[in-house]
């Protein structure tokens, strides 16, 4: 067996040549490409690869990234999809616990024992896609250090381009990176990807979702100037007045930084310029908060974003690349155990929200995020929790723009570590206390931040669903209260274990408490604003309690509202066997065992994204307490 597999079982290799995570911007040659939104210093993959499925390490085509390797017996896939979808493996939907509870028995390698070894890289049944393309490179790209982007693969990959190991990545849903330039040509390409649906993340991947693999997300190739904006962090503070505030820059550099120049700019939506400043270039560039007055302040009801704007200059004083952003004031806080916005108290109107189409699951397009978005916004939902993992980039920037609060949650879930059968049971659960999965779980937490830092959008970091608490994941909330004064932090478990109520979660977070629990705690001295990050769970005839929980908002101030669970539902739009008409099919419905069955169709619009009739309920009373 390949050494290299073993990867797949050991906690503390999560990414290998990995590229540091960095700001999720986009950056252009010139103000023309800028204007039409078009960089020549990108080039998609996505499109049909060369694909050959095998059910495990020990049956797939070993050689296959070698360039001459002999792929005519390959199939063809649709990059980004699933592998599922494409007619290989199982369609399988689980809740709770993890897919193969019922069919093999599994722990995880921790510090007082090894017996994990082996569990994935030598399993009978642990598929594998091996992925193949060619390509050229594009006339932009040419002579310049070339990365790689894979915004989402799930849940292992290894990588090779020109018969050369490039890197091994996890965490399905953050963007891998990796350095291409050593081997790239400029014409005659071979890039293999091989893809494991189960590794040792699956351990922390435990979501309540269709368990799928392969390459759902966009790949991209990224070519960098002679002096490139690596990563940047805004910040943009709103005083406490409201109107008046300051705004800094941190920065990265890469490339030819010994000599050149960094102009920044900030720009009201009338175009008027509130800064400009420049600082010689050097790896690390820092304008300081400069103060500014008559600021319009980023909120649900009005989202102001204000254009800033990034021009590098090379020796000669040749613009060479620009990076255009919007960024917005915003002041989120507790003061007297309540939570203000820009001064206000906050109402979380909210809803948590999976990435799903019916017809390609998790792959889901632009398109299909401003139907969400437009949907929230005329039923009076203001905030949205990405339950219960990273989204899309562009997700990030169209609640931006339509001013949806958005709770930023990292992947990780691992519900069936420590709830056996509906039952708190942490004889053994993940992350623990364990250190062999602290660097894992604090890598997701660092790329979740790094990646979506400069959205206004974003009020909270959560640190996963359902995973217990103890202390890696006070590690994580520590992380953040280092890295981001401007932002909450969030977490739910703690309610289970008591012992870290002070030193994980910024608010009191519970699912499914019932109105009078939510009461007993706000009447009871409480420490903290209370909030439900899942409530009225909406399956079948539900919603019907909901004037219950809104009444609260006039009682308590310290309530603060709410997330429902949820928002689509999980549904695969088939063609029934029969009839040959299309028909939607949730979890069961596959001959998925062990499996939580139409549990997977929970949400107040149907997987074909229409409304249910739930939404009217939604609507009255969201839009009566905004």
């Amino acid at each position: 067996m390949n050494a290299k597999m073993t990867w797949l079982d050991d906690p503390e290799v999560f990414g290998v040549n990995k590229l540091a995570a960095h700001s999720d911007h986009l950056f252009y040659p010139s103000k023309e490409e800028m204007l039409k939104k078009e960089s020549s210093l990108m080039q998609s993959l996505n499109g049909v690869w060369q694909f050959a499925y095998a059910n495990n390490a020990k049956e797939r085509p070993i050689d296959f990234y070698k360039p001459e390797y002999d792929a005519s017996g390959f199939g063809s896939i649709e990059v980004p999809s699933h592998i599922e979808l494409n007619h290989h493996d199982k369609i399988h939907y689980i809740n709770t616990m993890y897919p193969w509870e019922g069919h093999i028995y599994r722990r995880p390698v921790k510090e007082d024992t090894p017996e994990g070894i082996g569990l994935f890289s030598e399993a009978s049944y642990n598929p594998v896609g091996a992925y193949r393309t060619t390509f050229d490179l594009a006339p932009g790209l040419r002579n310049k250090p070339i990365t790689i982007c894979f915004e989402g693969v799930e849940q292992a990959m290894y990588v090779w381009l020109n018969g050369a190991f490039i890197g091994y990545g996890e965490d399905s849903f953050t963007p891998s990176e990796f350095d291409l330039t050593p081997f790239i040509k400029e014409q005659g390409n071979v890039l293999c990807v091989e893809v494991h649906k189960r590794s040792c993340a699956a351990f922390l991947e435990d979501q309540d979702f269709f368990r799928f693999f392969g390459i759902f997300r966009n790949v991209t190739l990224y070519a960098k100037p002679e002096l490139h904006v690596e990563d940047f962090y805004v910040k943009p503070e709103l005083a406490e007045d409201q109107r008046s505030g300051s705004f800094g820059v941190e920065m990265k550099l890469s490339g030819k930084v010994v000599k050149g120049t960094v102009k920044i700019y900030l720009r009201d939506q009338k175009g008027k310029e509130l800064l400009a400043a420049q600082m010689p270039a050097s790896e690390k560039v820092i304008f300081a908060p400069v103060t500014l007055e008559d600021i319009t302040p980023w909120s649900h009801e009005t989202p102001y974003l204000y254009e800033f704007l990034i021009e590098v200059y090379n020796e000669a004083n040749v613009l060479v690349e620009l990076v255009p952003y919007l960024v917005g004031f915003r002041r989120i806080e507790i003061k007297n155990n309540m939570m203000l916005l820009n001064g206000k108290r906050l109402r979380l109107l909210g809803v948590n929200r999976h990435e799903w189409s019916a017809k390609t699951g998790r792959v889901i397009t632009k398109e299909e995020m401003v139907w969400d978005i437009g949907c929230m916004l005329r039923n009076g939902i203001n905030a949205v929790r990405t339950s219960h993992y990273p989204n899309q980039i562009p997700w990030y920037t169209l609640c931006d723009e339509a001013g949806l609060y958005v709770m930023a949650e990292v992947n990780m879930e691992t519900h069936g570590s420590w709830q056996k059968m509906g039952a708190v049971e942490p004889s053994w659960n993940l992350p623990g206390s364990d250190k062999k999965w602290l660097a894992a779980v604090l890598d997701r937490a660092k790329t979740n931040f790094e990646v979506f830092k400069n959205h206004p959008s974003i009020l909270f970091w959560s640190l996963g669903n359902e995973s217990y608490a103890e202390e890696n994941i006070a590690a994580m909330h520590d992380y953040y209260k280092a890295v981001d004064c401007s932002r909450l932090v969030h977490y739910e478990g703690v309610h289970h274990n008591r012992a870290y109520e002070d030193r994980i979660s910024d608010v009191e977070s519970r699912m499914y408490a019932r109105p009078a629990e939510i009461i007993a705690y706000l009447e009871n001295q409480p420490k903290k604003p209370f909030i439900l990050c899942e409530y009225m769970h909406d399956m079948g005839n539900s919603l019907g309690g909901m004037k219950d929980y809104m009444e609260l908002f006039d009682r308590f101030e310290m309530y603060q509202g709410g997330f429902i669970w949820d928002f689509i539902d999980q549904g695969l739009m088939v063609n029934d066997e029969v009839t040959g008409a299309q028909v939607i099919r949730y979890g069961g419905d596959f001959d998925d065992r062990p499996s939580d069955y139409e549990f997977s169709g929970n949400g107040i619009v149907f997987a074909t994204r229409e409304e249910k009739p739930a939404m009217q309920e939604v609507k009255y009373y969201y839009e009566r307490y905004k």
